[in-house]
């Protein structure tokens, strides 16, 4: 790997700078993101290895990012499953058929590889494309967040129905649970054998529980998932809105990495955590739409920080939102880039 940054960073290494990437990099704020978007679905972009590996590469040739994240989505495992998926423009995903019985549940299906085939084809090409450069960060969805999508039938702003499900059919919730594990460890597996350098655990929804629903419905299962992953020299992210409460408690699962939401002080969290476990974070995405001197001062004063730090990674505290101007994303990273220790 010509740029051993990211790694180093993961694996709680001395770096001579933080290496940078961005959730959502390969999105919506890029127009050239737009120009490939306009000629086809968003599940025909993420099912086209050539327009994943596009979409994915663009970050990489426009910002100089210091990892890659494949381009695809936190619910194919769910349609793999059985699920029927559709993205629509300004609505979001959607499941035709959302599950709400036990009956439900034993319908779907968990030997899906085959059908995620279009996902480990994608990562060939994809470090084809990188030759060496810089990593490339694989990804699932956790069962949790999957769970909720299938529940919900799409995007929900207070999960009643999953709450309801995990409280008055806890029954029905934990073999809900365990089949997306299956799948979730099988998929990432996959990654690994396709040739990706490291995998992001991402559980989108994780804040909307209680610490003891967390507990059960949703760091149990990240744990069995990590503990059944071929991980050697791979490092393993966990990330969900709410680290910052939880952090500790998603240290057990035995990641490399904990990204960390920006709700938090980012060096108080890694002090509590356990010695080698890195942090990745956690810059609010919002300030990325301010001036540029506020973005570099916020930056700084997060470098600054974290300054006598091994196992630090730079990013956001969540996605980079569709309407960020893309310069300003841009001045972020040159602004990291040019730091050092």
């Amino acid at each position: 790997m010509k740029n051993n940054l990211f790694l180093d960073a993961a694996f709680s290494k001395s770096t001579e700078r933080p290496p940078v990437w961005m959730m959502r990099q390969a999105g919506r704020f890029m127009p050239e993101y737009w120009e490939i978007k306009n000629k086809y679905s968003f599940l025909e972009m993420c099912k086209t290895p050539e327009i994943a590996a596009d979409v994915t590469m663009l970050p990489v040739d426009l910002l100089g990012i210091d990892a890659a994240i494949l381009f695809s989505d936190i619910l194919v495992t769910g349609e793999a499953m059985g699920g029927d998926l559709s993205f629509t423009q300004g609505v979001g995903p959607k499941f035709s058929n959302p599950v709400q019985s036990m009956a439900d549940v034993d319908k779907l299906d968990i030997d899906v590889l085959p059908k995620l085939q279009y996902v480990a084809d994608a990562i060939k090409v994809v470090q084809q494309r990188l030759n060496g450069s810089i990593p490339l960060i694989g990804f699932a969805g956790a069962p949790f967040t999957v769970m909720s999508y299938l529940v919900e039938g799409g995007s929900s702003k207070d999960f009643k129905k999953t709450k309801l499900l995990i409280h008055n059919h806890p029954d029905i919730a934990h073999k809900l649970l365990g089949k997306i594990a299956a799948v979730t460890t099988d998929y990432l597996n996959m990654q690994i054998e396709a040739g990706v350098n490291a995998l992001q655990i991402f559980d989108s929804w994780a804040l909307s529980l209680a610490w003891n629903d967390y507990n059960e419905f949703s760091h149990r299962y990240i744990q069995q998932i990590i503990s059944n992953l071929n991980r050697k020299d791979i490092p393993i992210i966990s990330f969900c809105k709410g680290s910052s409460v939880f952090a500790p408690m998603m240290a057990e699962a035995k990641p490399d990495v904990i990204s960390i939401d920006w709700n938090a002080d980012l060096l108080n969290i890694k002090k509590i955590l356990p010695s080698g476990i890195a942090v990745q974070g956690n810059l609010d995405p919002h300030v990325l739409y301010a001036d540029k001197a506020v973005i570099k001062k916020t930056i700084i004063q997060l470098f600054e920080r974290m300054r006598d730090e091994k196992g630090f990674i730079f990013n956001l505290g969540h996605g980079i939102m569709p309407d960020i101007p893309f310069d300003n994303v841009k001045y972020a990273v040159e602004v990291v880039k040019e730091f050092r220790y």
